[in-house]
């Protein structure tokens, strides 16, 4: 397993499906791709259709002396392909009952062009707003590895507050996006985009849609069962029991805590930006203790000893508990924790009221809370 830097997560590029016999249309379910490429290298266009998130070769285009091509496919369902113009360039499309025409200039990155298929419009724009975040984020985590090399944690400190911002406003560009697709199936792809710990009545709300715009198809239901996975653990919901040792052996409830706000806090020794982070929540930790804060830390450390020093080492005193099984610990499966740090606050009457915070998401959460 692994565990994240601080809260920004790296995008892929998309993820794309291929759905279930859900079609209405009424004409003769062929769909047509143009093609006019300018400034074409030597090589080959090849055709995939996206199944199961993985890309299936269809058939290699042929393209003529003066950069055309034309390519007719059977479509009865919303179906993602992809087209990969001579290696240097991927186009993808959502195709239905639309034909679609794509232009495109080597000598021109920015020149893509596509006409006809709305559906296929809605994907160029993902892609262009998923492109510009994907820049700035390689721009963070770069400067992050840079301050944590020369453990600079007042550097650490402000990325950290860039890295908040910057996904909060990307999230809300997503949805802003996804909003004005109206019933477009483009949406599928965007929902990759979206971080389903934070946006989670965002995404139930659109599965629920695109379940009743597209009954049946595939993708959506799975996606609906990970949503109801997942819903156990959404604002708003009773925080699971955790019931653990402490390193005296002593069995600690987290219920034990109830009638406080609770940041349970999963961390290790062998974790460094936990133990970076873990100043920040002592000072927090003393400035609200008083006034009905606690800290309740779950470590994935693997020995004792390690984990005993590193609460000695870091003045950790707030209660602490392990079953020093790593990722299998029974915590970490309960709440889903798959990446270090990660923290669940609960209100005190044990719901969930906030996720991932840490840095100066922790700091603004408790002053609106005690302040």
């Amino acid at each position: 397993m692994k565990y994240s830097m601080f809260g920004i997560w790296t995008l892929a590029l998309f993820t794309f499906f291929s759905c279930g016999n859900t079609s209405t249309q009424e004409d003769d379910g062929k769909v047509e791709i143009k093609g006019q490429l300018v400034n074409a290298p030597s090589g080959v266009v090849i055709l995939s259709q996206f199944t199961d998130s993985r890309p299936k070769v269809l058939d290699t285009l042929s393209v003529n002396d003066s950069g055309e091509f034309s390519y007719e496919l059977e479509v009865d369902t919303p179906t993602f392909y992809e087209l990969n113009l001579y290696g240097q360039r991927s186009v993808r499309l959502a195709l239905l009952d639309e034909d679609v025409e794509v232009s495109y200039d080597f000598n021109s990155p920015s020149s893509l062009s596509i006409e006809g298929s709305q559906d296929s419009k809605e994907m160029l724009k993902l892609e262009t707003l998923m492109n510009e975040y994907q820049v700035q984020v390689n721009n963070l985590n770069e400067a992050y590895y840079e301050a944590m090399g020369n453990n600079d944690s007042e550097k650490i400190k402000e990325i950290q507050s860039q890295a908040l911002l910057l996904e909060s406003s990307q999230a809300d560009r997503v949805k802003e996006t996804i909003n004005s697709m109206g019933d477009s199936f483009a949406a599928l792809a965007a929902i990759g985009l979206l971080n389903p710990k934070n946006d989670f009545p965002f995404l139930d709300e659109l599965v629920e849609r695109l379940n009743e715009n597209y009954p049946g198809t595939i993708a959506i239901l799975q996606m609906k069962q990970q949503l109801d996975e997942m819903r156990a653990l959404s604002v708003g919901q009773p925080a699971p029991e955790i019931e653990l040792p402490n390193p005296d052996g002593e069995i600690i409830k987290l219920s034990d805590l109830r009638g406080k706000y609770v940041l349970i806090d999963f961390w290790a020794a062998w974790c460094k930006p936990c133990r970076v982070e873990n100043p920040n929540v002592v000072r927090l930790y003393n400035q609200y203790k008083d006034k009905g804060f606690e800290v309740f830390g779950v470590s994935l450390d693997r020995t004792k000893e390690d984990w005993v020093k590193a609460i000695a080492d870091d003045g950790l005193t707030w209660p602490q508990v392990s079953d020093l099984k790593y990722f299998n610990s029974e915590a970490a499966e309960t709440y889903q924790i798959q990446a270090i740090p990660a923290t669940y606050m609960i209100d005190p009457d044990g719901k969930i009221i906030a996720k991932d915070l840490r840095g100066p998401s922790l700091e603004n959460k408790l002053a609106e809370l005690f302040d």
